[in-house]
């Protein structure tokens, strides 16, 4: 697709609405709808002529549990994330491993978790063998991503200069506090797929150049599962990756959290805990649900509240904890 199409009103007019899904609410796109005509022509003319800057984010704090920077960009600038996600994913997913699982249409966390699982059973010959799992993890991912580097890549399927501008626009409209020409923002839709293009160059390795079968990855966390001796095999793979994070990827591990783990123990993946035969809900985030559901009972949206905590309950074998919650509800109605 070249630039004109790409940047066509109609494609924009679809980014807008795929966009405003679940935001009607909010001031900002009231705001922007009020005069949406206006403003999407506004829009599209400045991309065409080339005009067109992205502006500032606004800035703050969300615990998801982990505290995280979230950095929120302006609805025109929105809609061009949204324009650029679409085009972008339809270039480059079908490029991605199979076993990669963030963002991608029909993957996801609980499907992540499933593979993982039937992983296992495979490692471990239906749960006769060992089975050990290496868990690996990105310290400071989307602050240490390289602009120049994710440019080159997208630069060598990307080959319509001026979209490769725009690209340029979204891309250097952020640094981190790692300096100049590094990081991506969490909050850009474009950031999810940037960071799957900038990864996979990670996965062709452990797949291609190191010949690992059982592997898979969610964003910047992965795990590679093995049954040979543990000690060679975990510090082969260690080093092996850490020289490729450095040199290709300028990346590095975070040291605290290269885990290995024998399936007997229990891998905790995603929010669960993956054991022969069954998943249970991480502890931590079972405390985290009472906490939150005792901090809300009396919000007038509770049931609502209550129905993602249930959902997630229902993907491992939590009886109990479902249990527990019923008696704690029933003993406050």
């Amino acid at each position: 697709m070249d630039y004109s199409n790409l940047i066509g009103v109609e494609n924009l007019l679809q980014a807008w609405n795929e966009f405003k899904k679940g935001k009607r609410r909010r001031k900002d796109v009231q705001v922007f709808e009020r005069n949406l005509e206006d403003n999407l022509f506004a829009l599209h003319e400045s991309l065409k002529n080339m005009t067109y800057r992205h502006g500032n984010y606004q800035s703050f704090y969300v615990h998801d549990p982990k505290l995280r920077h979230i950095h929120k960009a302006s609805v025109p600038d929105r809609v061009v994330h949204h324009l650029l996600y679409k085009f972008l994913y339809s270039l480059y997913d079908k490029t991605f491993i199979y076993d990669s699982y963030s963002c991608r249409l029909e993957k996801g966390t609980h499907k992540a978790v499933g593979r993982l699982e039937k992983f296992t059973r495979i490692v471990s010959k239906n749960y006769t063998k060992d089975c050990w799992a290496l868990k690996l993890d990105i310290k400071k991912f989307f602050a240490s991503v390289d602009h120049g580097i994710l440019f080159g890549l997208l630069k060598l399927k990307v080959k319509d200069k001026n979209t490769l501008w725009l690209l340029s626009q979204i891309i250097s409209s952020f640094h981190s506090d790692f300096g100049l020409g590094k990081g991506i923002p969490l909050g850009n839709l474009t950031s999810q797929v940037f960071a799957n293009i900038y990864m996979n160059e990670l996965d062709q390795f452990i797949k291609h150049a190191l010949k690992v079968k059982y592997y898979l990855r969610y964003a910047d966390d992965f795990v590679i599962l093995f049954h040979y001796d543990t000690l060679i095999y975990h510090s082969k793979v260690v080093e092996s990756v850490q020289t490729f994070l450095k040199g290709r990827l300028k990346l590095k591990l975070h040291p605290q959290k290269i885990i290995l783990r024998k399936l007997d123990w229990g891998i905790d993946f995603l929010g669960y805990i993956v054991l022969p035969h069954y998943r249970l809900p991480r502890t931590k985030t079972k405390r985290r649900i009472f906490r939150k559901l005792k901090e809300n009972i009396d919000h007038p949206n509770f049931n609502q509240s209550l129905q993602p905590y249930l959902g997630y309950l229902s993907h491992a074998s939590s009886f109990r904890v479902i249990q527990e919650l019923r008696v704690y509800l029933s003993s406050r109605s």
